[in-house]
Parts: C-alpha cells; sequence; structure tokens
C-alpha cells in the first residue's frame, strides 16, 4: 500500500484511474478533457491532501554552470531538435552543456554519467527516442536529473513526454471541422507506445463526437512510406468507407497520399490525410503538402531545460509532465479553391 502520509502525484493518479499527465494537467487548469474527469481528480486530490504546488529544495551552494545532456542517439531527427532547444534555453543563462551519446549501451552511459559527475555538473539531462519508459540512470547521484521524450520507469523522476493522445484529438478534431467521419487510422507497430497512444486519442475524440470507429479502419505496420503505399492500396480496394486517413507519422501519411492518387482517389477533394511529426523532408516534399502534427520537439528541449533551471532555484518538480502538440494545416486536408 502506498504511504499517503506524504502523498504524491503518482498516489492521486492511481486513486483517480487516470494518468500522472492528466493529474498534471487537471490539477492545473490546462489541457483537454471532459469536465466530470476534472472534478474527480480535484475531489481525489483533495481528498488525499495532495498539493500541486512544489516543495522548496535548497538549492545548491556552488553552481558549476554546466549541465549534462546525455542522448541515445546524436543524429536523428527526433535528437537533434530537442538538442538545440536544451542549448537555446541554457546559453541564455550562459550555462554550458556537455554532449553525449550513449548510443543506448548501459555501459557506454555510465561512464558518460562518471564523467558528468567528475565534472561537477549541475544537472543531467537524459533524452531517448520512443514513448517507452526507460531504465533510470544506472549510477547514484545527488544533482536533479529529467528525462526528455522516453520516461523513467520510477514515477516520481521528472519526466517530460509528448501528449501522443492530445496531439491525435487535435488531429480528429480538424478532420471533424472538415466534416469528414469515417476516418481510417495507419500507424506503425501496434508495439510502439505511442502508435497506441496515438490512436486511443483518435477513438476518444470520434467518441466523443458520438462516432463510432470500426476496427476495419486500423491499421499498424511499418514507419515507411513504403507501408503507407501499402495500406492506402489495401483501403481503396476494400469495403471499408473511408474519407480522411490519420497517420502515424509523416513519412506514412506520405506514401498514403502518393498511393490514393494513383488509385484514382483525389487529396484531399475525395479523402483528407493528416500526419504526425511535422518532419519537414516529409510533410514538404508531399504534393500535396502534408498537414501534420507537430510535437514541438525544440520546445520541448526548452521545457526540460527550463524545468532544470526551476529545481537549481529550489523548486522540487517530480511526476511526468506532458508536453502539448501543435497542428500545422496544410493542403492535404483543405481543398484549394478552383
Amino acid at each position: 500500500m502506498p504511504d499517503l502520509s506524504h502523498p504524491t502525484i503518482s498516489d492521486v493518479a492511481r486513486e483517480a484511474g487516470v494518468s500522472i499527465s492528466t493529474v498534471s494537467k487537471a490539477l492545473g487548469g490546462s489541457g483537454r478533457m471532459r469536465e466530470d474527469t476534472r472534478a474527480r481528480i480535484v475531489d481525489v486530490a483533495q481528498r488525499l491532501g495532495y498539493s500541486a504546488r512544489p516543495r522548496r529544495r535548497e538549492p545548491r551552494a556552488t553552481r558549476s554552470y554546466t549541465i549534462g545532456l546525455l542522448t541515445t542517439d546524436s543524429f536523428t531527427r527526433f535528437a537533434i531538435p530537442m538538442m538545440l532547444g536544451v542549448e537555446d534555453a541554457l546559453s541564455a543563462g550562459r550555462i554550458s552543456v556537455l554532449l553525449a551519446d550513449g548510443r543506448g549501451d548501459p555501459i557506454r552511459e555510465n561512464h558518460h554519467l562518471q564523467t558528468f559527475l567528475a565534472r561537477r555538473v549541475d544537472a543531467i539531462i537524459v533524452t531517448g527516442r520512443r514513448a517507452e519508459a526507460r531504465a533510470p540512470i544506472g549510477i547514484p547521484t545527488r544533482v536533479p536529473v529529467c528525462y526528455v521524450l522516453s520516461p523513467s520507469q520510477r514515477p516520481e523522476d521528472l519526466s517530460i513526454v509528448i501528449d501522443d493522445e492530445q496531439g491525435a484529438r487535435l488531429a480528429v478534431t480538424h478532420l471533424l471541422s472538415l466534416g469528414r467521419r469515417r476516418i481510417a487510422y495507419v500507424s506503425g507497430p501496434q508495439k510502439h507506445l505511442s502508435a497506441r497512444l496515438r490512436h486511443a486519442g483518435m477513438t476518444a475524440q470520434l467518441t466523443e463526437a458520438g462516432i463510432e470507429h470500426t476496427e476495419g479502419a486500423v491499421m499498424w505496420g511499418e514507419w515507411s512510406e513504403a507501408w503507407g503505399r501499402q495500406a492506402a492500396s489495401i483501403l481503396a480496394r476494400s469495403d471499408t468507407p473511408f474519407d480522411a486517413v490519420f497517420c502515424g507519422s509523416d513519412q506514412i501519411a506520405r506514401g498514403v497520399v502518393e498511393q490514393l492518387q494513383q488509385e484514382s482517389i483525389r487529396v484531399p477533394e475525395d479523402v483528407s490525410v493528416v500526419g504526425f511529426d511535422n518532419w519537414d523532408v516529409m510533410a514538404l516534399a508531399s504534393r500535396p503538402m502534408l498537414t501534420t502534427i507537430d510535437p514541438r520537439l525544440d520546445e520541448l528541449g526548452r521545457v526540460a531545460a527550463q524545468a532544470v533551471l526551476s529545481i537549481l532555484e529550489g523548486n522540487d518538480l517530480r511526476g511526468e509532465i506532458a508536453h502539448d502538440c501543435e497542428i500545422v494545416v496544410r493542403e492535404s486536408t483543405s481543398v484549394l479553391p478552383s
């Protein structure tokens, strides 16, 4: 049984039957959710005696004005924007960033962490590639640690993640506003948490709109253009009616758009298509250009850096914080004037 003499945000989430990020949004008055859900979470927090106000912690007497940034890869389209966001936010305060790439190897990662501590860094930011939780760093440390994109498996650790469900809700809300009602979902492997979360957000938004979503319009595959083309071909030849496709990535969406047009299905006149990632290499090269969900990875990095600075000022931040996405509307969902 959890010790409720000092209730945490995890205790509130467990009691209310929701995620930590949902509790954070409900108590902070942000995010989209049903009012009865928000009221239930507030009631649970009050009953347990939980306060969302952060506790104060004693700031370190001396500072090195350096932050250790540990990444699992330093060259992908996910890692680079996050790292730039971290560096932008910290450089404003004349704080240097020490970068190390663990490459997913625990031994290499521990070596870099020991180097950070030997250099007396003020804090450590750990970035990942996927939404799946990762093990906490393998060596003890008294400096603050913030996990970004891939949350820590320890609920009390500070983790800042993309709100995949909220991003999917934005996509569906936009499609519904265009009059689309039969929305197919084409995504990467079902084993990937981000793919499942995006499907959950889509389904929840359709349910709130009173629209039943059929399983025949859900297709799991790979994060590739080739899978997008294959899925679109299957949809075009199936008995499942659809007037929109929400894709789990921009790579998939570009393949879907290309194949639909080869099947003589016009985009966006006949079918609207929405991607996810706002990866300009894919979104802007597509014809028509893709409407997509932007997880704002650079802003995610800035939020992580600001959280670390807040901790260094004495604030005690814990738990999972969900970072909202934005929708970028382009031609794949809007009919251009004739």
